[in-house]
């Protein structure tokens, strides 16, 4: 970049005041200023854009087919932690008895510029949640260490792993394809209480039509969960 011209010490012509005048004075300096705003300014907007127009590029699969995907990403994880209680389906009291269930939510748009979040008619994401109560220590620690590798040689993404010292509980929180599948779980040492869930890409209801106010996917229930036949 060539070095900037000092400002002169003669009496300027009338005209050297106007904008132009300023901007010849400040040199390429300004000019990269201005570039670099522009830049920041367009660069996040234009990937606000993009993210908006491809969120709602979703598969129209039926919740019962996009709850089993979820119900086997979990019925993985338990065989790898190596549970082998079955566990009914429904829960009796959340964060105390066991948990076998499925629960839907809604999609989002992003907005015209990412600016702001819509729900998407006719979307939904289906997720998996199981709980087992009196986990000891020795198996939480060995399972979500078994589990926490296994997933890594599996092309999935360790958001957060926690090995919980001096008291603390244990989590594993893993994603792939930028977030849209994502899976986690914790060990409660103090209550010796094992979670775990599966949530699955958005999808768009085959049977939701105009009108319909109820979120695709809240009707589904899951089947006994347990240990695979055969392991």
């Amino acid at each position: 970049m060539p070095d900037e011209t000092a400002p002169s010490t003669t009496t300027a012509p009338a005209e050297s005041g106007s904008p132009s005048s300023v901007l010849k004075s400040l040199g390429c300096g300004c000019a990269a200023l201005v570039a670099l705003f522009a830049l920041v300014l367009v660069v996040p907007l234009a990937g606000a854009a993009w993210n908006s127009m491809g969120s709602t590029d979703f598969p129209r699969v039926a919740p019962k087919e996009m709850g089993n995907r979820a119900f086997q990403r979990s019925q993985e994880a338990y065989d790898i932690v190596g549970f082998t209680r079955t566990v009914v389906p429904g829960v009796e009291d959340i964060g105390v008895s066991t948990e076998n269930t499925f629960s839907s939510s809604s999609c989002y748009d992003g907005g015209p510029l990412g600016l702001e979040d819509e729900t998407i008619d006719g979307a939904y994401a289906m997720r998996h949640s199981w709980a087992l109560d009196h986990v000891p220590a020795s198996q939480a620690k060995s399972g979500l260490r078994r589990l926490h590798q296994y997933l890594k040689d599996h092309d999935w993404e360790i958001t957060s792993y926690r090995e919980g010292a001096k008291g603390r509980d244990w989590d594993l929180f893993v994603q792939r394809d930028d977030g849209d599948e994502r899976m986690s779980f914790t060990w409660y040492r103090d209550r010796e209480y094992f979670t775990g869930g599966a949530t699955v890409p958005c999808a768009y209801d085959p049977a939701w039509k105009s009108g319909d106010s109820e979120l695709p996917g809240g009707d589904q229930g899951p089947p006994a969960f347990g240990p695979r036949n055969g392991t």
